[in-house]
């Protein structure tokens, strides 16, 4: 039969005026900047990584010993390989200088270092001698304000490049970069550039090859003069303070530029040779200089451009807030995997205990049968494709139902082809559109019997489901009951990953929710409830858009108890594509985020609403919210490993994460009694579901945070369920409904609605 809403009913009356107040409170305000801000966001990031990773992790300060065999050197001019250790116009005419008789230029490479350099200067002013910084410019951007002070105490810098590499391994844009970055570097740091360049791994004038005589030439086209050594200190090998002191010591009276460290190591032997070299060449009557003033050069070290300090300074924050970047990167991926491992630890347990309590239940069972009929509300719109199979599964139940399809103005004919089928038991009521929580309610106030079930138009049930969603309710504190709904519509990659999501994920929580006494949702798809615990609410609310999550929460702060029945299985369809997905979990995510923000105040009651405030909404703020937010922090910081840091590292620890997946894959299926065939797709998930989860979920984040409302966003329906064939005259078996019941059970026989294989 059909039923028209009545103009003269106030509760009628009351929806009708209540439809437009629901729009506004629902209308579409997408955020777009946001996205435009995260891609800004991701850019500099990756910018930021990239840059970070090559300063850090591309190159190491070892030893100033000269990497491999020296090659030919056939194009280095002989004045050059037999000439002084400084070495000016290596791409013109070369020459070179050496330091004046009686003067020592002490030179210190790899710098800044934190401990060892002020110590160093600590010697050097003790002494009044200056010398010359050769520094590199990761460790500027480390400590910028140790060049400063190198500078402040009338010392000079010189640049042993950015991240210390043998430049004549490299090609001429990387030693252009290395040189440009570490002059932008000092300049940021101390407000000033210079002129003199060692280059890393090399020592004195006849160790030069043709590829080390290639960069001073290419030094050279860029302002650079080439600083040599004469005596090398050898401390970066630690041989013993005595050691170090001989390496340092001059023999005779000429000039010498000596090569020392002050980073890369331990340079306690540095420090001790010096308070002890410095006091004793000055006795001997050796005088102390930096380069620059030693060959006679013109002012070296100058003020920077207000253009370089200011792209030195960005280059600095850029590469300390990487630095800060990586740091917490890698805090916050160690607490995802902590947080991943302790859910699946607490799932699993939880899972296993509430597997033994329900196998002891089938000796106990909740109470008496219950065989009251049930009113099953259907709330439909625009479902066509898939409403005749959802209520010929409902009318081969066996237990006794009535049937209320509820059409909330559906333009594709739903309604006309409910009534067409001409089945028992079965009312169709039209309304116009005003949502699927008007529609709900509206069944609600038409039904009969005190036991609801609500059932989505997509959704198929086996002739057993409503038997089983209601025998919870022999238990009087029982209010709600959550069924096991399954994806139907699995075969190809998409459903695999959604059947996988539904077994692991939502089955394993809601087992834990039951042990708990927590349960945060009902699913729209298969869910049972007493309906004057319903009507006590008010019905079902259209505050949020995930009514069904609305609800359950509003039920157990009322203190009913909502449980789980895993055996009441309902198949459902899937979204068929990632816009149909995406747009269905953003609207599941957004809803639930709007419940969690209504019920936050249970998580200061007591009993029943504190349970769900301090287990339940906690649990999802944990593990559906902020887990999900830490997801790409993962996976960047996977990327930056596979490429920066040890690969070998970080692929074992995807594959135990993955191992952890999958074994609790298994175990959910086997609960489930579920073949383990899909979770062969269990790693390809990692790859595209995954990142669109949690992309779901910032998206979800952003518009509840700049308080934009969203409207709601039906799912797309593929026709994928079938309808159990001869369930018109389906003999269901039912118990006899009582005196006074709509519910007639008609004649038929009895119908199996089969999984898909």
């Amino acid at each position: 039969m059909t039923d028209q809403t009545d103009p003269t009913d106030p509760t009628d009356r009351r929806r009708r005026t209540a439809v437009p107040r629901r729009r506004d409170r629902t209308r579409r305000v997408t955020p777009r900047t946001h996205w435009l801000l995260l891609g800004v966001l991701v850019v500099t990031l990756s910018a930021a990584l990239l840059l970070q990773g090559y300063t850090h992790h591309m190159f190491g300060i070892t030893s100033d010993d000269v990497t491999g065999p020296r090659g030919r050197s056939g194009t280095v001019p002989g004045q050059v390989a037999h000439g002084g250790p400084v070495i000016a116009n290596a791409a013109g005419s070369p020459h070179t200088a050496r330091p004046k008789a009686r003067t020592i230029a002490l030179t210190f490479d790899d710098g800044p270092d934190p401990v060892w350099t002020p110590r160093i200067l600590d010697v050097l002013r003790r002494n009044q001698v200056h010398a010359t910084f050769f520094v590199v410019g990761t460790q500027v951007v480390a400590h910028p304000e140790l060049v400063r002070r190198i500078v402040a105490e009338g010392h000079q810098i010189g640049i042993h490049t950015f991240t210390h590499p043998d430049l004549s391994r490299l090609a001429p844009w990387q030693r252009s970069l290395e040189l440009r970055e570490t002059q932008l570097a000092v300049a940021g740091a101390a407000d000033v550039t210079t002129a003199l360049l060692r280059p890393p791994y090399s020592s004195e004038n006849d160790a030069l090859d043709d590829a080390d005589w290639s960069v001073l030439k290419q030094a050279d086209t860029a302002g650079y003069v080439t600083v040599l050594s004469t005596l090398d200190a050898e401390d970066w090998q630690r041989p013993g303070t005595a050691r170090v002191l001989a390496n340092a010591t001059p023999h005779g009276r000429a000039g010498q530029i000596v090569l020392m460290h002050d980073a890369g190591g331990d340079r306690s032997q540095t420090v001790a040779a010096l308070n002890t070299l410095i006091p004793r060449l000055k006795a001997q009557g050796f005088r102390f200089s930096t380069v620059g003033a030693a060959v006679g050069m013109a002012a070296p070290v100058r003020p920077a451009g207000a253009g370089d300090h200011l792209q030195g300074i960005a280059l600095i924050r850029m590469l300390q807030l990487g630095d800060r970047t990586i740091r917490l990167l890698g805090v916050l991926m160690y607490a995802a995997g902590a947080i991943s491992v302790l859910r699946a630890a607490v799932v699993l347990v939880a899972a296993h205990r509430h597997r033994r309590l329900r196998a002891g239940r089938r000796a106990r069972p909740w109470g008496p049968p219950v065989t009251e009929p049930v009113s099953v509300i259907v709330p439909a719109y625009n479902e066509s494709a898939g409403i005749e199979a959802a209520v010929r599964s409902l009318v081969a139940s066996d237990h006794p139902v009535e049937i209320i399809v509820v059409d909330d103005g559906s333009t594709d004919g739903t309604a006309d082809l409910v009534e067409a089928l001409g089945l028992p038991g079965v009312r169709v009521i039209r309304q116009r559109n005003a949502g699927k929580p008007a529609a709900l309610n509206t069944g609600l106030a038409a039904a009969t019997c005190d036991l609801v079930v609500m059932v989505d138009g997509d959704t198929v049930f086996e002739p057993g489901t409503v038997r089983m969603i209601v025998q919870p309710f022999a238990d009087p504190q029982v209010g709600a009951v959550s069924g096991n709904a399954k994806v139907v519509n699995r075969g190809g990659l998409l459903g695999r990953w959604q059947h996988i999501e539904y077994v692991i994920g939502f089955n394993l929580d809601r087992r834990l929710f039951d042990l708990a006494e927590c349960m945060p949702t009902v699913p729209g798809a298969v869910g049972a409830f007493r309906r004057r615990a319903l009507l006590a609410l008010g019905g079902v609310s259209d505050v949020t858009l995930a009514e069904d999550t609305d609800l359950t929460m509003a039920l157990c702060r009322s203190g009913w108890r909502v449980v789980y029945e895993e055996g009441a299985v309902a198949w459902t369809e899937a979204p068929a594509s990632l816009g149909a997905l995406w747009r269905q979990r953003y609207r599941w995510c957004y809803g639930t985020l709007q419940a969690m923000w209504k019920h936050r105040g249970a998580l200061v009651q007591s009993g029943a609403a504190g349970r769900l405030g301090r287990r339940g909404l906690l649990y999802l703020l944990l593990f559906q919210i902020l887990l999900p937010l830490l997801a790409p922090v993962v996976d960047v910081f996977a990327l930056y490993g596979l490429v920066f840091l040890d690969p070998l590292r970080i692929t074992a620890l995807w594959l135990a994460f993955l191992l952890l997946q999958l074994l609790t894959g298994l175990y959910a299926f086997r609960l489930d009694g579920e073949r383990p065939g899909p979770l062969w797709s269990l790693p390809l998930q990692q790859f595209v579901y995954r990142q669109l989860m949690y992309l779901v979920v910032i998206q979800s984040v952003f518009t509840a945070v700049s308080g934009s409302r969203l409207r709601w966003q039906r799912m797309e329906r593929y026709g994928s369920l079938r309808a159990p064939a001869g369930a018109e005259t389906a003999d269901c078996r039912r118990t006899r409904p009582g005196p006074g019941s709509a519910v007639d059970p008609g004649p038929g026989r009895r119908v199996v609605v089969r999984a898909p294989e």
